[in-house]
C-alpha cells in the first residue's frame, strides 16, 4: 500500500511538473505579426495624441523669459504624446502601420495627420530649436534614436507621400546624425540605466539607421559599442527590474552586441555576459506587473515587457533558440492585454514599444 502512495505521489509530481513546464509559455509559440486587429488595436493610442497639446512635459531649459511659450509652438512637428520623444515615436507607429498596411481603412486619416506635422516649414522650426546653446543635449539619446527610427522606415517606404516627409526631415535626420558623431567620442563611459539615458539602446536604434545611411555613423558606433562592452562579463541581471524601468540594461546591451559581432563571437560573449542564459532564459527573467497604470512612472513596468520582448526575439532569432523566443511573447502578451487601461500615462507611448516588439517577432 505504501509502494501504491509513493508511486501515486510521484506521478502527482510528475503531472504537476509537465503542466508547469506547458504553461511557463501558454498558447505563445505562434509568431506574432501586424494583423489590421492589432492594427486598429494599436494605431489610435498614437492617432489620439500626435496632436494633443496637453498635457505636456517640455524638459525645457530656459535662458530667460521669452523661452516660455507654447509647446506647439517650440515644437510644431512633435508637440503632442506629452513629450517630445513620444510625439517622435507616435509618428513611427503610424508610418510603420500604413506602410505595412497598404489598405488599412484608417490610412488617409493617418496620413492626413503625418502630412500635417511632417511639413518642412515645421521641421526648420525643429531644428532652430535644437541649435539654441540651452538645447544642445535635448533629448539626448533616446529622442536622437526615436528620430533616426523615423527617418529609417520613411526611407524604407517606397510610397510617394514618404519620400516627401523623408525629405522635410532630412534637416533634423543630419542635425541628430551630426549630434551622435560629435557626443560618443566625447562619452568615456556607457549609461547603464533602465530609462532614457540608456546608452546601449542609443546605439542600437541609431546602427540600424546608420548601416543602411551613413557609414562614418555606423562605424563610430561599432568602435564605441565594443570600447563600452566586450570586455563585460556577468551581468547582474538578478538586479533587474528597477522600480521605474522600461528598458533592461542588461538584454539592451547584448542586443546590440548581437548587431556588433558575427555569431561566432557573439555566443561566447554572451555566454560570459550571462552565463547559462542561453540554455535556460525564464529563470531569469520573470513577467513584471504594474501596480498603478495612473502614475507614469510605474506604467513604465508594461513598456519593459515590451523592450524585454523585442531584445528576446532579436537575441533568439539569430541564436536559433526558441526558449528566448517563447519568453519574449510570454512578455509581450501580459502587458498587450492590459494595454487599453484609459491611462494616458501609458496610452501616450506604449503602442510603439508594443508595435516594435511585434514587428520584431
Amino acid at each position: 500500500m505504501r509502494k501504491l502512495a509513493v508511486l501515486y505521489t510521484l506521478i502527482i509530481l510528475l503531472t504537476a511538473c509537465n503542466k508547469e513546464k506547458k504553461e511557463i509559455y501558454p498558447t505563445l509559440l505562434a509568431p506574432l505579426e501586424l494583423t489590421t486587429d492589432h492594427a486598429n488595436f494599436l494605431y489610435h493610442f498614437a492617432y489620439d495624441c500626435v496632436d494633443q497639446e496637453y498635457p505636456n512635459k517640455l524638459g525645457q531649459v530656459l535662458e530667460n523669459a521669452t523661452d516660455l511659450k507654447e509647446p506647439s509652438t517650440l515644437h510644431p512637428a512633435f508637440y503632442g504624446c506629452f513629450d517630445w520623444h513620444s510625439a517622435v515615436h507616435g509618428h513611427w507607429t503610424l508610418i510603420n502601420i500604413i506602410k505595412e498596411l497598404p489598405n488599412f481603412e484608417h490610412r488617409e486619416a493617418i496620413l492626413k495627420k503625418l502630412q500635417a506635422s511632417l511639413t518642412k516649414e515645421n521641421i526648420l522650426k525643429e531644428v532652430a530649436y535644437f541649435d539654441a546653446t540651452s538645447a544642445k543635449n535635448f533629448e539626448r539619446t533616446y529622442g536622437w534614436a526615436w528620430l533616426l527610427k523615423v527617418a529609417e522606415v520613411l526611407d524604407d517606404w517606397e510610397a510617394p507621400e514618404a519620400k516627401t516627409m523623408a525629405k522635410n526631415l532630412q534637416p533634423l535626420v543630419s542635425l541628430i546624425e551630426n549630434k551622435y558623431l560629435e557626443f560618443l567620442p566625447k562619452l568615456s563611459y556607457p549609461i547603464r540605466v533602465g530609462e532614457h539615458a540608456n546608452t546601449a539602446f542609443g546605439l542600437s536604434f541609431a546602427l540600424d539607421y546608420a548601416r543602411k545611411h551613413n557609414p562614418a555613423l555606423e562605424a563610430m558606433i561599432i568602435a564605441k559599442a565594443k570600447e563600452y562592452y566586450l570586455n563585460d562579463e556577468n551581468c547582474p541581471i538578478s538586479w533587474e527590474p528597477g522600480g521605474f524601468d522600461f528598458l533592461s540594461p542588461c538584454l539592451q546591451e547584448a542586443a546590440l552586441m548581437q548587431k556588433v559581432l558575427s555569431k561566432e563571437e557573439f555566443t561566447p560573449w554572451l555566454d560570459a555576459f550571462l552565463p547559462g542564459f542561453r540554455e535556460n532564459p525564464s529563470t531569469f527573467l520573470h513577467i513584471v506587473k504594474v501596480t498603478d497604470r495612473s502614475d507614469g512612472k510605474l506604467a513604465h513596468l508594461d513598456g519593459l515587457n515590451y523592450s524585454r520582448a523585442w531584445c528576446l526575439f532579436q537575441i533568439g532569432k539569430g541564436l536559433n533558440n526558441d526558449q528566448m523566443i517563447a519568453l519574449g511573447r510570454q512578455h509581450f502578451n501580459h502587458s498587450y492585454k492590459k494595454m487599453d487601461s484609459g491611462e494616458y500615462a501609458g496610452a501616450h507611448w506604449l503602442a510603439s514599444f508594443a508595435l516594435y516588439a511585434l514587428l520584431e517577432d
